[in-house]
């Protein structure tokens, strides 16, 4: 069986863990502050970094010779990925390494990554000076009364020429943060105290990362040269991203995180080994581990992933945690807790449903929604013959067979942020709503085209359907809700998908390795582009909703079409299949029902109003930095969110006009998140009180994290609407239903 992947390559670099192992030091450096350790490379890297290129270089879909060309690539994609946004090196740096620009393909090919390691040690010096600069700038005052701006996304922005405009980018952000925290109320000593802090951490974090992180990070700048997908993933994040896909791992039950130098315990799982135990609680400090009855290691300081890595470990093991409880204070009194590993469910990434009722001249309609947030599988169990492997497809068969005892009259699957995940998955997932046939087309590199189909007959699902898309479903996501357009299965509602058409498969480069302890990582790398039944492909375009929605996000910043590197738009014959269904008659009456609809739904016309103050702030890309013109921005949005809030408490005026795009209240808005799951409107202290997450308590981000699970989804509600208004004009017109969807045993 083809271990098959399709991933947006942004979703994973989020949440990937970097390897760990321990850094090989030389002398340190010293700057203002701080002693820098300088960092090389392991001869196991060197030797991987050799493999992963002829593995590149001959077997991916889109295979290019490692020569200077590709060097000048990879030198580029390098120092983006180590200064995204231009803050740390200068244009001086980056010329400083010009003469090595088209020789990184010999540093590879002669196992000789000393280049790679010394631009690193060199962004590690700069960033260590501009943080020292950052933390000097506090001890003064700045003047919030001139007429400054600072520019939000340097991302195209040129490099700093010199030391002094570095300083200059670097004395914008100072202010502006000093300017949010005191917009928010915090006098001086509070603001000093919070961004020396930040500033320190941010060095501190910085002098964890190690060899294996500088590795990573410089063979994704190789890998992802080629092609936006293709990735190198160290020992430790290859274990992660298998763990995703299987959504399980052993281990106590608990979700940890970094706060100051503690691992803090942010949530137990229920029904977890560290629930069942009751011993231990959200906001308890982790402060040492050991293993059965061996020593305690002390983790005071630890990179979370290395914290983990020790609670982790054999099913059915011992783990000892010496804890301080969340109500005790730094000298308060320890406890050691005892905990067998047992395995661990990620019910949380696992679908899930809910029922809506939607209400229409009198006549209810219930509709099931299955939230699908990727398309897992447990490779190894399935492998096994195990016959509880865990699937996407298998819980939402399952979750099917509820709804129909239910009886909903339409189903949602609501695919927004789902990024992807198995090919398999995806195939069978949508042969649980089509009887058999073809449902996405492979190309190889060499041109050879494969069909995957289904060829399980009948329907787990033969009512109605639809699927809800976003910018962030992308993948196996795009395969399915192509081919349920497609076969005029369902209605597709949303805003354009990703545009990802690429096939990626895992490669373990350990099966080079001449040692069985030397762990080389692995490739994720492209292997094919997918194309849909109908002969065209999702690749850039992505797919087209058939019921729109407002645009969160624009196609430079976030999709496929954002790379420059991404394979181009292409298509090949259509597979031999027979169409479900026709939907075309019942889309533009729906159309219209939604636009007539959401013309009056105060909420949407919020959403459209956000997006559009946020398309216009990306598109302007600058704040200013008098306190004046910002405290006024400040107030409106406070004004704005009063009435949203007075709205939807009943206390409004249903008269009042609803501000437009260039409003008073919308002017100086800080931009909504490109690909929003939920709109939140009008929450209580939604005035940015310039902290970041981990300077608010835990007690406060758990509440706002409830708070926005807990908000009205105004995107989900329209779609139920949308399938209640199908379900009744199917049920009106039998005719109408017959041509719409003649196999629908529900409708006869």
């Amino acid at each position: 069986m083809k271990k098959q992947m399709l991933m947006v390559a942004l979703a994973f670099a989020m949440s990937a863990h970097v390897v760990t192992a321990q850094p090989e030091k030389v002398a340190a450096v010293q700057t203002d502050k701080a002693a820098i350790v300088q960092l090389k490379p392991s001869a196991a890297q060197t030797q991987a970094a050799l493999w992963a290129s002829r593995v590149l270089s001959r077997y991916h879909y889109k295979a290019l010779p490692l020569d200077d060309a590709l060097s000048a690539k990879i030198f580029d994609a390098y120092f983006k990925a180590l200064d995204s946004e231009k803050l740390y090196f200068t244009q001086a740096d980056v010329d400083s390494f010009a003469p090595v620009r088209t020789k990184l393909d010999d540093a590879i090919n002669n196992e000789d990554l000393t280049v790679p390691f010394q631009i690193y040690n060199l962004y590690q010096q700069r960033f260590f000076d501009r943080m020292a600069y950052a933390r000097e700038l506090l001890k003064g005052k700045f003047d919030f009364t001139t007429d400054e701006t600072l520019q939000i996304d340097r991302e195209k922005a040129a490099w700093a020429r010199n030391d002094d405009e570095a300083k200059d980018l670097w004395r914008r952000r100072v202010k502006n943060d000093w300017l949010r925290l005191k917009l928010a109320g915090k006098d001086e000593k509070s603001i000093r105290e919070t961004l020396d802090k930040r500033y320190e951490g941010y060095q501190n974090r910085l002098k964890k990362l190690n060899n294996e992180d500088v590795f990573q990070m410089f063979m994704n700048a190789y890998a992802m040269a080629i092609e936006p997908h293709t990735n190198y993933l160290g020992p430790r994040s290859a274990e992660n991203f298998d763990i995703a896909m299987r959504l399980s791992l052993d281990g106590i039950g608990a979700v940890l995180q970094s706060r100051d130098d503690y691992t803090v315990i942010r949530e137990v799982v229920p029904g977890g080994p560290a629930d069942k135990s009751g011993k231990l609680k959200v906001g308890d400090r982790i402060v040492g581990v050991a293993q059965g009855n061996g020593p305690f290691t002390d983790v005071m300081g630890w990179r979370i992933d290395d914290v983990v890595q020790l609670v982790r470990g054999e099913r059915n093991s011992t783990v000892r945690l010496d804890v301080l409880p969340a109500d005790a204070g730094q000298d308060g009194k320890h406890t050691t807790v005892s905990i067998v590993r047992q395995k661990i469910s990620m019910e949380e990434q696992s679908a899930k449903k809910k029922i809506i009722e939607v209400t229409d001249n009198g006549v209810k309609r219930r509709i099931g929604v299955i939230q699908l947030p990727t398309f897992y599988q447990d490779f190894e169990a399935r492998r096994k013959g195990d016959k509880d492997f865990k699937s996407a497809t298998r819980d939402v068969k399952r979750i099917l067979g509820e709804l129909k005892k239910e009886k909903v009259d339409n189903v949602l699957i609501d695919l927004r942020n789902n990024g992807g995940g198995s090919l398999i998955e995806a195939v069978e997932l949508t042969g649980l709503f089509i009887d058999k046939g073809p449902v996405v087309q492979q190309r190889s590199a060499e041109g050879r085209v494969e069909v995957e189909s289904d060829s399980d007959a009948g329907l787990a699902w033969d009512g109605p359907m639809g699927v809800l898309i976003n910018r962030g479903s992308a993948s196996a996501s795009e395969i399915f809700a192509a081919a349920i357009q497609d076969y005029g299965r369902g209605l597709i509602i949303g805003e354009p998908s990703f545009g990802k058409g690429t096939v990626q498969t895992l490669i373990n480069l350990d099966r080079f390795s001449q040692n069985d302890k030397v762990k080389y990582g692995e490739l994720k790398m492209t292997i094919a582009q997918f194309f849909r039944i109908n002969g065209g492909t999702t690749q850039l375009r992505g797919v087209t909703p058939d019921i729109k929605f407002p645009v969160t996000s624009d196609d430079d910043n976030f999709g496929e079409s954002s790379y420059e590197n991404a394979l181009p738009w292409t298509q090949i014959k259509p597979a031999m299949y027979m169409q479900a269904g026709d939907l075309k008659e019942l889309v533009n009456p729906l159309q219209k029902k939604h636009d007539a609809r959401v013309a009056k739904d105060r909420d949407f016309l919020d959403i459209e109003q956000d997006i559009a103050e946020g398309m216009k702030l990306r598109k302007d890309n600058v704040i200013s930095l008098n306190e004046a013109v910002r405290r006024k921005e400040r107030e409106n949005q406070e004004a704005k969110a009063r009435l949203r809030e007075a709205r939807l408490t009943g206390k409004d005026n249903p008269d009042e006009p609803v501000a437009g795009p260039g409003s008073k209240e919308q002017r100086g808005k800080v931009p909504m998140p490109t690909t929003p799951r939920k709109t939140n409107v009008a929450l209580k202290g939604a005035a940015d009180d310039g902290l970041q997450g981990d300077e608010r308590s835990l007690t406060a981000e758990l509440a706002a994290e409830k708070a926005a699970k807990n908000a009205k989804d105004v995107y989900l509600q329209e779609a139920a609407h949308i399938l209640a208004d199908e379900s009744g004009m199917l049920k009106a017109d039998t005719r109408l239903a017959s041509r719409a969807m003649p196999y629908l045993s529900s409708l006869k």
